[in-house]
């Protein structure tokens, strides 16, 4: 019961915050999870509710979507999967959070990487490769993906669709990825995981209706910082516990 409850006041309070912001609730949600449960246990349940949670959120905003994108970003994906399925690597838990940490400050410590814009084909087919790529060793790639949506001339609304509509499809093969690898067995009931997958609708849409009061300038400014900090968090705690073995 303790689990579950953790479960879905996590899987509640972080939908929220993506509705908001568009990005982070994926990264403590998978912060979370993987505290609580085995690597591929927890990449099939975030996978499960963050697709949803997502989903949920492109067809609220549906009508934002940069829809133009999709096709070159969905190349990139298969490219990444085709790769991970040759391999079959499940990562540690450690170094799950440390990857999820270090995303944004990539973004940030790379003033190169500020050009590129998922609006342009080539750049959407490398943002698929990078990103999915990302979402199958970290289970979160909202940081990376960020990188390749702070600088276009898209408008708050149709990012935060764009993205939701990327990472529902990332998640999506995260779980056909895992599901394969981990022979489609988690250790948690079915039950929950649909819960879950439930109370990430809710967060979802109570998210959308915050962010309509945030302006386009506190959007950009915030979400930033918030990336940053909750980085920064995971990067500590993934090497607290790589070094404390």
């Amino acid at each position: 019961m303790t689990f579950a409850l953790l479960l879905l006041g996590s899987v509640l309070a972080t939908s929220i915050l993506s509705g908001v912001i568009g990005m982070a609730g994926g990264m403590i949600l998978m912060a979370i999870l993987v505290a609580i449960s085995p690597v591929a246990t927890a990449m099939i349940i975030h996978g499960a509710v963050q697709a949803t949670s997502n989903g949920s959120r492109a067809w609220f905003l549906r009508r934002h979507i940069a829809g133009a994108i999709l096709p070159y970003y969905l190349i990139g994906a298969a490219i990444a999967v085709g790769g991970f399925a040759a391999l079959t690597v499940i990562p540690d838990a450690s170094v799950v959070l440390i990857l999820v940490g270090v995303f944004p400050w990539l973004g940030r410590l790379a003033p190169r990487f500020a050009g590129l814009d998922i609006t342009h084909r080539p750049t959407a087919v490398l943002c698929g490769v990078l990103v999915t790529a990302a979402q199958l060793l970290a289970g979160a790639s909202g940081p990376l993906l960020d990188v390749f949506y702070l600088t276009t001339r898209l408008n708050r609304h149709e990012v935060i669709a764009s993205k939701a509509v990327t990472q529902t499809i990332g998640h999506l093969l995260k779980i056909v990825y895992y599901g394969w690898a981990a022979g489609f067995a988690t250790d948690a009931p079915t039950w929950l995981i649909g819960a879950a997958m439930l109370t990430a609708v809710l967060g979802a849409r109570i998210g959308t209706r915050l962010h309509d009061h945030l302006d386009e300038t506190s959007f950009r400014r915030y979400s930033s910082w918030i990336i940053l900090g909750i980085g920064a968090i995971c990067i500590g705690n993934g090497v607290y516990e790589l070094v404390g073995r």
